[in-house]
């Protein structure tokens, strides 16, 4: 039996394959992320978490192209870290112009940024005015004549739009 294919049954012959690819190219990721972010912490973070990521996928002893394997990883990776910063971002912007005492303690803040971001990774696939159709229902409490005129569509097209936009919320796949 090749070692490849030994790699490929048994568990115990993986682990050298992943020292080995980790040694090989953990560097140069790093590198590659920290010019992407300009910051080493986001970079050697964002690099373990495309190796932990990479140690759950099959077929790793198949990989021709590991540089290219690993970029990949690492950029979808990398948007979802951009996109989390900027509805942080956007969340403490509107934190800040409420008053102190009403402003939520820490933990709350935990809460309902986490709450952003899953909402946000669940609408992301949606077309774009499927998702401000829901997020003017939502946040801005429009009814669906009202959003319809906002978006220049017809009331039929916004009920389908809240329709997929809450099935992605509440029944996600």
């Amino acid at each position: 039996m090749s070692a490849a294919s030994a790699a490929s049954t048994d568990p115990t012959a993986f682990h050298p394959l992943v020292q080995a690819f980790y040694a090989d190219h953990h560097g140069w990721l790093q590198g590659w992320l920290r010019r992407k972010l300009g910051n080493p912490f986001d970079a050697a973070d964002l690099a373990q978490d495309t190796f932990v990521r990479v140690l759950g996928a099959p077929g790793l002893d198949r990989v021709d192209a590991p540089r290219a394997y690993l970029t990949t990883v690492a950029r979808n990776l990398l948007i979802n870290h951009v996109r989390r910063r900027a509805i942080e971002q956007a969340y403490l912007d509107a934190l800040a112009l409420l008053p102190e005492p009403v402003a939520p303690p820490p933990e709350v803040r935990l809460m309902v940024l986490e709450t952003l971001v899953e909402i946000d990774r669940r609408l992301s696939g949606l077309p774009v005015q499927a998702r401000q159709a829901f997020l003017l229902a939502q946040l801005e409490g429009l009814g669906q004549a009202e959003i319809a005129a906002e978006l220049g569509i017809s009331v039929s097209t916004v009920k389908r739009h809240l329709a997929k936009a809450a099935m992605r919320c509440f029944f996600p796949e």
